[in-house]
């Protein structure tokens, strides 16, 4: 079995798909390789393109409110993207993120087994529609299967799944009065998974 640093190293030289040409570089994981939750995302931001480790912008300030109100430690828990390089577009100075296509999921894909096959984890948290695609290898939406359980799922080696929303989506609301109710319903995912462990 690859060691962790190994596949980092890998990832840092991945050519798979064209997002490396623009990204400022892969963005890997950080978190316990022994955690027994594994949380999911879509792809880097802006931050994270630039710092090289996932959630440490706006939407993994939420995240952190989000697991502290759950009662889990960040540092309990693996931390990855199913997408290693950032996707933007330029709008003047500024990076605007894109959504990962479709074959951006399946060049990252096997990174993201080779993670799952590395930390062995009891339950994946997929922050979003795109997370939740990359780990069950199926479109997913959020409405639909976010509250519930998904247990013995073979594409995570029988970890169990919990969908959810991701965090930067709540960005949005806040402006809207939505986000309090957002964040608890994220809350309560997170509370769903630990309930797995």
């Amino acid at each position: 079995m690859t060691k962790l640093s190994e596949l980092r190293e890998e990832i840092a030289g991945c050519r798979r798909c064209e997002l490396y040409r623009e990204a400022t570089q892969a963005v890997t994981s950080v978190g316990n390789t022994r955690a027994r939750m594994m949380l999911v995302g879509e792809q880097p931001g802006d931050r994270e393109d630039v710092e090289g480790e996932p959630f440490v912008g706006p939407a993994g300030r939420v995240l952190d409110a989000a697991l502290r109100s759950a009662g889990i430690e960040r540092s309990d828990a693996y931390l990855t993207n199913a997408v290693k390089h950032f996707r933007f577009e330029r709008r003047g100075k500024r990076r605007i993120h894109r959504k990962p296509a479709v074959e951006h999921i399946e060049a990252c894909h096997p990174w993201l087994e080779a993670e799952v096959a590395i930390v062995r984890p009891r339950v994946v948290v997929c922050l979003g529609a795109t997370a939740g695609r990359a780990v069950l290898g199926r479109p997913v939406r959020i409405g639909e299967e976010r509250g519930g359980l998904i247990e013995d799922v073979d594409e995570t080696g029988g970890a169990a799944v919990v969908i959810t929303t991701h965090p930067s989506s709540l960005l949005r609301l806040r402006d809207r009065g939505d986000y309090d109710a957002e964040l608890e319903r994220l809350v309560t995912d997170l509370r769903l998974a630990a309930s797995a462990l």
